[in-house]
C-alpha cells in the first residue's frame, strides 16, 4: 500500500474590533433595528434595487456592524444563507436581524420571503445564531416579521 500524506489546513480564528462593543447601540425593538438599518442604506437606491442587509448582534444585542449581503433588480435578490451565517461566524455574532427593501414601497412579504425566513432561522438554530427578526423596508415605513408573530 502506497504512502499518502495528506495536508490540513490551520485556520486561526480572531476577531478583535476596533471599537468597544459596549459603546454600540443596544437593538431592543423592530423600530430600534428599522432606523439602524435605514441609515445604512443609500436613500437613491432604498426606491430602485431590491437589496438584503443584515445587522450583526453580540450576545447583549449590541449592534456589531450591519453589512451588505447583496443586490438585485427591481423585483427580487438573491441571498445565499452560507454566506451570511460565514459573515456571522467571522465576526463572532451571536444573533442577527436580517432585511432586506421592496423597491415597490409593499412591505408585506413574498412566499419567497417567509420561505427564505424559515431557512435561515432553522440554519441559525444549528449555528446557535439566533435569527430575531426579518426586516422589510422603505423610506416610509417597516414590516417585521417577529412583530407579525412570523416567526
Amino acid at each position: 500500500m502506497e504512502n499518502v500524506n495528506y495536508q490540513v489546513a490551520e485556520i486561526e480564528i480572531s476577531y478583535r474590533p476596533k471599537f468597544k462593543v459596549a459603546e454600540q447601540p443596544k437593538v431592543t425593538s423592530s423600530d430600534m433595528a428599522f432606523k439602524i438599518l435605514l441609515r445604512s442604506w443609500d436613500a437613491g437606491r432604498i426606491e430602485l434595487l431590491e437589496e438584503f442587509k443584515v445587522v450583526l448582534l453580540s450576545r447583549q444585542n449590541r449592534v456589531l456592524g450591519v453589512v451588505d449581503i447583496s443586490r438585485g433588480g427591481f423585483s427580487d435578490v438573491v441571498t445565499d444563507p452560507k454566506v451570511i451565517f460565514s459573515i456571522a461566524l467571522k465576526s463572532c455574532a451571536s444573533s442577527l436581524i436580517v432585511s432586506h427593501n421592496h423597491p415597490s414601497g409593499e412591505l408585506r412579504p413574498s412566499a419567497a420571503d417567509i420561505l427564505l425566513t424559515s431557512k435561515l432561522v432553522s440554519g441559525g438554530q444549528i449555528l446557535g445564531i439566533t435569527v430575531h427578526d426579518h426586516l422589510i423596508v422603505s423610506p416610509y415605513g417597516y414590516f417585521s416579521f417577529k412583530d407579525e408573530d412570523m416567526m
